[in-house]
């Protein structure tokens, strides 16, 4: 640790940064798993071995290279940095624009970590390697792209790029054969929303002549204008969040999807919904914000009550978290609405932590089901006896998704709920019941898989946590009380562009 510090000290005060990376780091950024895919595509012939490994390092440099852009990003001075142009066609005036902020910094840096944990999971054995791979370097890409484009266009582009892999990763490495009709409603949710961006982006270049996010920033648009665009909107991102009731395809793609494509549906997609809000929406059609916020609010404390109400009916472990996750998600999306600097940041922290907590509780399932290929808690019992380790680890994520203190979840929806209480006493009362309800479908699921009667008939395996599960669990450990116990680091870089988003969106009058 003591010599990555080191390199990172010489690369961020020695002459090295500026001749090797200057302003291109975000392009790098995208190239690395641009060219991985490229060389992964044509050495099949080199063996699984090698695929393995190469697309291995391949994510550790991308999460090396998004470690680097946090440490020299100048939090003080916020606003987008490194930026770049990118000129798509060379005939034409203008370029897609690459930058960075406090906010999106994040979603890069839980992008490339959770995709390298995704390829460590694998092994060489894995059915048809080479295409996952691909996959995942793919879907890699564009929701990189996706949280770098300072342009609704390119973020267009690539919020609908990443329907591509998670659509194959269901539909072909699903566990049941009700994968089909899970990718199917996964495709009909997103495209029925995209059909709303896409006419929203014709309607904003038309009246604009620019789809330039800065640009975009200093105009003023009609009231009726802002409420029409901030609604068409909100439809796209209001799918992939999802908010209630638009949520019904979210826990069959969990339940159908690979142990991979539950991980990142959690961790990465729905975080493009809520990402696409606070960076577009609530800036861009301040009158369209508040108009709809108390809609919007309802909604959103429908979904609180009703996920967690249905979680606790539930028997398959990934509908549990399923469930659970799409609960949190409104909770967030309560934090956004509520318009103060507490809330946002708290929204923006709890998306965080609900990628590496949810992300976690899949990995978790997925162990299970490699080993038993079932995921009814009747099956379940007693397994404490003969997996002490994993008992412990899923104790603690268990934990951390009722938002224990010292957990990242506590941190975020302690925010949220402050934020939010000077919005509206009542939808922060309804919402907080969540904690209570969350604690009762999340305790009892964890006492049935690991207390009670042993169900010998069911055990047909009794092997602990092996080293290469351990290391990815104690990552995600370290990482969830990072974020709990040292929460500045998060928050300090995110303040300043949290508070010219709410500039921006209240005509800077901040609560």
């Amino acid at each position: 640790m003591l010599t990555l510090l080191n390199f990172l000290t010489f690369l961020g005060k020695g002459e090295a940064f500026p001749i090797l990376f200057s302003n291109n780091i975000l392009l790098i950024l995208l190239l690395v798993p641009l060219m991985s895919i490229f060389i992964l595509f044509f050495t099949s012939s080199l063996g699984n071995s090698f695929m393995y490994k190469f697309s291995l390092g391949s994510t550790a440099i991308s999460f090396l290279l998004s470690l680097f852009l946090w440490y020299s990003f100048e939090e003080v001075k916020g606003g987008f940095q490194f930026t770049y142009t990118l000129f798509l066609v060379p005939s034409l005036p203008f370029g897609l624009r690459l930058g960075v902020d406090g906010i999106s910094i994040f979603f890069v840096l839980l992008t490339n970590i959770f995709i390298y944990l995704c390829i460590l999971s694998l092994n060489i054995n894995t059915y048809r390697l080479q295409e996952v791979l691909l996959h995942l370097l793919f879907l890699q890409w564009s929701v990189i792209a996706s949280f770098l484009f300072l342009d609704i266009l390119g973020f267009f582009l690539f919020f609908e790029m990443t329907l591509i892999p998670i659509y194959f990763l269901v539909l072909v490495w699903g566990s049941r054969e009700r994968r089909i009709r899970a990718s199917y409603l996964i495709s009909i949710y997103t495209l029925l929303g995209s059909v709303f961006m896409f006419f929203n982006l014709l309607y904003l270049y038309s009246k604009t002549g620019t789809t330039d996010y800065e640009l975009l920033l200093t105009l003023n648009f009609t009231e009726e204008d802002q409420k029409f665009l901030w609604i068409t909107f909100f439809i796209s991102f209001a799918a992939k969040i999802p908010l209630f009731p638009l949520h019904i395809w979210l826990p069959e793609a969990h339940v159908e999807a690979p142990t991979l494509g539950s991980v990142l549906l959690a961790v990465l997609l729905l975080k493009l919904g809520t990402y696409g809000l606070i960076r577009f929406s609530l800036p861009l059609f301040p009158e369209g914000t508040v108009y709809f916020a108390p809609l919007v609010s309802t909604f959103a404390v429908m979904g609180v009550l009703y996920t967690c109400l249905t979680a606790i009916r539930q028997v398959d472990l990934k509908k549990i978290i399923a469930y659970s996750s799409v609960g949190h998600m409104n909770v967030v999306l309560l934090g956004i609405m509520a318009e103060t600097v507490e809330g946002l940041q708290g929204a923006i922290f709890q998306m965080l932590s609900h990628g590496v907590v949810s992300g976690a509780l899949f990995f978790a399932v997925g162990t299970i089901y490699e080993r038993y290929s079932v995921r009814s808690l009747k099956y379940f019992g007693g397994l404490t006896y003969f997996y002490p380790l994993f008992a412990i680890v899923f104790l603690i994520f268990s934990m951390a998704n009722i938002s224990f203190p010292l957990t990242s979840s506590f941190v975020g929806e302690f925010l949220i709920f402050m934020g939010l209480f000077q919005h509206s006493f009542w939808a922060t009362f309804f919402a907080s019941t969540s904690m209570v309800l969350g604690a009762v479908y999340t305790l009892w699921t964890y006492n049935r898989i690991f207390f009670g009667n042993i169900k010998i008939l069911s055990l047909t395996s009794y092997k602990d946590l092996d080293r290469k599960e351990f290391s990815l669990f104690a990552i995600l450990i370290f990482v969830l009380f990072l974020m709990g116990i040292k929460s500045y680091l998060f928050l300090d870089t995110m303040l300043v562009d949290s508070i010219n988003v709410l500039e921006h969106a209240k005509g800077g009058r901040i609560n």
